[in-house]
C-alpha cells in the first residue's frame, strides 16, 4: 500500500490518504478482550468498554477493513473472546496465545502482515502489557499502531495513563473509536457506508446518537418507523 493512496466518495471524488486512515490502509488487531481481563479494569466503566469496543469492531465491518482478533490462555485463564465481538465477528476466529506479548506470537504477526498493510488500529486489555507491548515492537518493525484509549483498559487510571504514555513516546498515534469511524467515513456524502455508521452512532455514541435520532424526527420530520434503513453490521459472514 502506497503513502498516497485514496479510495473514492460517495459524489466521485478522491480521498487522498496524507496521513490519515482509509478502509483501505489499516488492520484492526483487538487483543484479549476477555471476561477475567475486563474484571481487573477499573479506569473506564465496563460497560461503557464493552460499548467502545463493539462499536471499533462494526466500523472495521462496515469499511470492509480486516480484523485479526487475539485471545490469551482462554481455558486456563482468561476465558472466551467476549459473545458481543463473537457475534460480530463469528466466522472470526481468535488466535489463541499464551504469550502477553502479541508480537512474540508467529501466528499473530503473520495475520497482520499477511494484510498487507503497515497502520495497525490496535486496542486490548491492559493497556500496560498487552497493547504496549505489541506496539512497541510493531513500530519497530516498520508498522503505524494507532492505539484506541477507550477501547483499552488496565488496573487503573495511572497504569493506562503511564502506558499510554509510553506507546505515545515510541511513536504510536492515540485515538478514540469514534475518532477512528469517522476518519473512515470522512465524508457524509459517502452514501455507501452513511446509514451504516449513523447505525453504529446512534446504537454507541450516547449523546451523539441522540441527536441523530432528534434530527431525524424534528428536524427532517421522519416518522419515527421510518429510521434509515439499515441491516446491523453483525449480521452475515465477518470479514
Amino acid at each position: 500500500m502506497s503513502n498516497n493512496s485514496a479510495y473514492k466518495n460517495g459524489s466521485g471524488g478522491r480521498l487522498s490518504e496524507k496521513g490519515l486512515l482509509t478502509p483501505d490502509n489499516c488492520v484492526f488487531a483487538l487483543i484479549d478482550h476477555q471476561g477475567q481481563m475486563i474484571f481487573g479494569v477499573s479506569n473506564i466503566d465496563r460497560q461503557l468498554l464493552i460499548n467502545n469496543t463493539v462499536g471499533l469492531a462494526k466500523s472495521a465491518k462496515v469499511f470492509g477493513v480486516p480484523l485479526v482478533l487475539s485471545t490469551v490462555e482462554t481455558q486456563s485463564f482468561s476465558g472466551p473472546l467476549w459473545p458481543q465481538l463473537r457475534a460480530v465477528y463469528p466466522n472470526v476466529e481468535p488466535i489463541e496465545r499464551t504469550s502477553m506479548n502479541a508480537w512474540d506470537d508467529s501466528n499473530f504477526v503473520d495475520a497482520i502482515k499477511a494484510t498487507g498493510r503497515k497502520k495497525i488500529v490496535l486496542a486490548g486489555l491492559w493497556t500496560e502489557a498487552c497493547v504496549t507491548f505489541p506496539t512497541i515492537q510493531a513500530i519497530h518493525d516498520g508498522f503505524e499502531v494507532y492505539v484506541v484509549a477507550d477501547a483499552s483498559g488496565d488496573a487503573s487510571q495511572m497504569a493506562h495513563d503511564a502506558a499510554m504514555q509510553r506507546v505515545v513516546q515510541a511513536g504510536a498515534k492515540p485515538v478514540t473509536w469514534l475518532q477512528v469511524l469517522l476518519e473512515l467515513q470522512r465524508d457524509w456524502a459517502h452514501r455507501d457506508t452513511y446509514n451504516a455508521v449513523m447505525d453504529i452512532v446512534r446504537t454507541h455514541c450516547g449523546a451523539y446518537g441522540a441527536g441523530v435520532e432528534y434530527a431525524y424526527t424534528m428536524v427532517h420530520h421522519a416518522p419515527e418507523t421510518q429510521l434509515p434503513e439499515y441491516v446491523p453490521a453483525l449480521a452475515g459472514a465477518g470479514h
